[in-house]
């Protein structure tokens, strides 16, 4: 990029060079992106930066691998497991330290214990390979809707393929997304009290914009800005959860997408309809992991969630980790993935699914995933239970149960050991919902974090 090529861009603050820290292959057409995105006058608040951060080769060979995910088949049966499964392990039991520490590698995958989040909540570098990239390397830290903290291990080539496997979900349902340059490709949506938000451009799409925003009220000098803004950026693709959907469904926007992605929670049908309905366009229920990205799509004439990912080996185990026949419910287990910076073997997800084979390849059926709530404050609002996750953060404590009683009241579950941190528990969670009654949480292992008895809890 020439200095003259920098002049053309008229962005104040030395905006140019701080967005080449986030995006380095950033074009004047792309600087003009990010300031559309941000300068409008019904914009939000983005209240941080972030960016694709890749480099010139990395586009290219993202290009090369979107072709590979499109073209790909999966197609595997659990007594004729994918090619490529024996070459995986025998590369991640040689270079990946936990795995290295267990021995040679098994000849087959039933001999390897499952793991589970805990595991990599414990230590996460024993799963990052030897010859990972730190310089590079994306680390990140997750609650999901469980609660429980992870830091995840990632990379920014990582980070551009979960575009591929978005492309190919949304090619079932006929839709190719075709913005480039000067166009808004993707809005993220957030519904929280505190939300990441940001502006960036996708490099593989001509720098079509992209935008993480919250449409709670807190972000936005006027409520009616956002429908505003949504109309004015126009994207062809939003996605979001089926809580920021919700709100989306209130908002008198009369910009039609290409398709809406719902991502992180489980989306019911009704809620899917009412979508379809509102919006006119096709509505994908995305089952995503944050350890190993987009896993599967919901098609209705597939009978379940159709499997993406070409290099991800799907089981699905009993409570005693043993493989369940087809038709039989059970844990949902996986093994690769795309993440070369978390090589996954026989991962315990927590969600649960059983697992069919037909036309469509590999589907799971009757998936349970994480359910999105919402909790009624002390003033009648809303709140995301996302949101007392992050109120409780401060506090060191791993496990906790929060429940809505029928009449609002809120009681706190912790374990023994999290007792003495109670006071400042009930103080983080006052502003919400006032009063709270703590109980002891005596179960050690896996539970429900967020539950209610309120019937509009569920969105």
């Amino acid at each position: 990029m020439t200095l003259a090529g920098k002049a053309d861009v008229h962005l104040p603050g030395g905006a140019w060079e701080s967005d080449r820290d986030y995006c380095p292959t950033l074009t004047p057409a792309g600087a003009r992106m990010l300031e559309k995105l941000r300068s409008h006058p019904c914009a939000p608040q983005y209240r941080n930066r972030s960016g694709n951060k890749l480099l010139a080769a990395e586009v290219e060979a993202l290009r090369a691998y979107e072709r590979e995910v499109m073209d790909a088949v999966v197609a595997w049966r659990a007594a004729a497991p994918p090619s490529w499964l024996p070459d995986f392990l025998k590369a991640t039991y040689a270079a990946v330290p936990y795995y290295r520490a267990c021995g040679s590698p098994p000849s087959r995958l039933a001999d390897v214990a499952p793991i589970s989040r805990a595991e990599l909540a414990h230590d996460i570098a024993a799963f990052v390979p030897d010859d990972a990239d730190l310089a590079r390397m994306i680390n990140f830290q997750t609650t999901g809707t469980t609660g429980h903290p992870l830091l995840i291990a990632s990379h920014p080539l990582v980070a551009g393929r979960y575009l591929a496997f978005h492309k190919r979900a949304l090619r079932r349902f006929g839709v190719t997304l075709r913005h480039g340059a000067g166009q808004v490709g993707v809005m993220l949506l957030g519904h929280q009290r505190r939300c990441f938000t940001y502006v960036s451009v996708t490099p593989t799409m001509n720098e079509s914009g992209l935008a993480k925003i919250n449409l709670h009220l807190d972000d936005w000098r006027h409520p009616d800005d956002r429908a505003r803004y949504l109309d004015a950026m126009a994207p062809e693709l939003i996605a979001g959860d089926p809580i920021s959907f919700a709100e989306l469904l209130a908002l008198p926007m009369t910009h039609r997408p290409a398709a809406l992605l719902s991502v992180s929670m489980m989306l019911l049908p009704g809620m899917r309809a009412r979508l379809e309905q509102r919006f006119g366009c096709p509505v994908l229920d995305i089952y995503s992991l944050n350890e190993v990205g987009p896993v599967a799509v919901y098609d209705e004439h597939a009978g379940g969630h159709v499997l993406l990912q070409h290099r991800l080996y799907v089981e699905i185990l009993d409570s005693c980790g043993q493989p369940v026949a087809d038709g039989v419910r059970g844990e949902i287990t996986v093994t690769g993935g795309f993440n070369f910076c978390l090589p996954l073997v026989r991962y315990r997800t927590g969600d649960y699914a059983s697992l069919a084979h037909g036309p469509h390849g590999p589907v799971l059926v009757g998936l349970a995933g994480r359910s999105p709530l919402r909790y009624r404050t002390a003033s009648g609002e809303w709140i995301n239970n996302i949101d007392i996750t992050h109120a409780l953060k401060p506090l060191a404590i791993a496990l906790f149960g929060v429940h809505q009683h029928g009449d609002g009241a809120i009681a706190l579950r912790l374990a023994p050991n999290a007792m003495p941190q109670a006071d400042r528990a009930r103080a983080l969670l006052a502003p919400f919902f006032g009063a709270i009654t703590v109980e002891t949480l005596l179960a050690e292992d896996k539970i429900i974090q967020y539950t209610s008895d309120l019937r509009e809890a569920v969105a």
